[in-house]
């Protein structure tokens, strides 16, 4: 049960290759982050898939109806998708109800319908204000209502949280997801933040330079990343050099077992939560300490200079200075050496 199909898809702009050959599958139901770094074509594709940008080669099928192909181009408004903008585009001039039901045929199930999705985002009360009355987080809620009212195949969002302060944006993301849950809608996201896409979407799509280069659930694509890029990009990295024989890795943590076989000269991927550390007078000496209330992260210098990130549970009896043993019990993802 497909709800948004890609095959192949490009997008030029003179001599940059903005989106490269993605194809990409979105089934009904499923949420989506396209991640990456700006200028990856994350945006790119999703202005594809809206119907903004039209492709220079490939394929968009949106449930069941081939939507774009380089020889014609479906509408926006006739493509049943749904949009949520970083700026929230809401008509200043309509007040929430009209908002909502801007895009909405005409009939009488239509105020039944706004009531409706009013209760969905938690704004039954807010019918008559108009846009500038509602708070960041309230706006955005009524952008989702309009985005939802017309029953579309897939929501498409971009950004949708990035003009939000750090506070309001997790708290409006737990909200916004549950809303797309609870209307079980298709989503399909833009973002640059790999928190965000970790915490809420099923499946996370990493992009760079126009491609998609992995794709997978949150635990497959923070665990195994497919390069030390995406290592890199998804959350700390400690990448170590060592000497892999198979299914073990020797490197300046010890002999480590490894989840993909491999041989030869490697980079170890350790993330930092992966680290144990303990008391020992004949260990490494913590470097800095920084607290972040819900865990710390030491900076640790091996033996070999080579400094290293671990990050722990608040604990008071560690401080610069002391001196401590680490070890990794955890199979760990390795690269062929550069």
């Amino acid at each position: 049960m497909t709800a948004i199909a890609c095959t192949d898809l490009t997008r030029r702009f003179g001599t940059v290759c903005a989106v490269d050959s993605v194809s990409l599958q979105v089934g009904r139901g499923e949420f989506v982050a396209l991640l990456g770094p700006s200028g990856c074509g994350k945006t790119t594709l999703l202005r594809l898939l809206a119907g903004f940008e039209h492709p220079d080669h490939g394929q968009i099928v949106i449930d069941g109806a081939v939507v774009a192909h380089p020889g014609a181009s479906t509408p926006p408004e006739r493509r049943r998708i749904g949009m949520v903008f970083q700026e929230h585009a809401l008509f200043p001039h309509l007040d929430v109800a009209d908002n909502i039901a801007y895009g909405m045929p005409r009939g009488g199930g239509r105020a039944a319908r706004v009531r409706e999705l009013l209760n969905l985002v938690g704004l039954p009360e807010c019918a008559r204000r108009m846009p500038h009355q509602l708070s960041g987080g309230q706006q955005q809620r009524v952008a989702l209502a309009r985005a939802l009212a017309v029953q579309p195949a897939a929501i498409l969002l971009d950004e949708p949280f990035s003009n939000l302060d750090a506070g309001l944006r997790a708290e409006m993301r737990t909200e916004v997801c549950d809303i797309l849950r609870r209307a079980a809608a298709t989503a399909c996201f833009v973002t640059h933040d790999q928190e965000e896409a970790l915490s809420i979407a099923d499946t996370v799509a990493v992009m760079r330079h126009g491609r998609i280069e992995q794709i997978g659930s949150p635990h497959e694509v923070y665990t195994r990343p497919a390069s030390r890029e995406i290592a890199r990009f998804i959350g700390e990295a400690n990448l170590l050099r060592g000497e892999a024989d198979g299914h073990v890795a020797r490197c300046a943590l010890g002999t480590l077992p490894l989840l993909s076989p491999i041989f030869g000269a490697v980079d170890v991927l350790v993330r930092p939560e992966a680290i144990d550390v303990r008391h020992d007078a004949a260990g490494v000496a913590i470097e800095q300490i920084s607290f972040f209330g819900h865990d710390q992260l030491l900076r640790l210098r091996l033996a070999d200079a080579t400094i290293l990130c671990a990050r722990t549970l608040p604990r008071p009896d560690l401080r610069p200075g002391m001196r401590v043993a680490l070890r990794v019990s955890d199979p760990v993802m390795a690269y062929a050496a550069d």
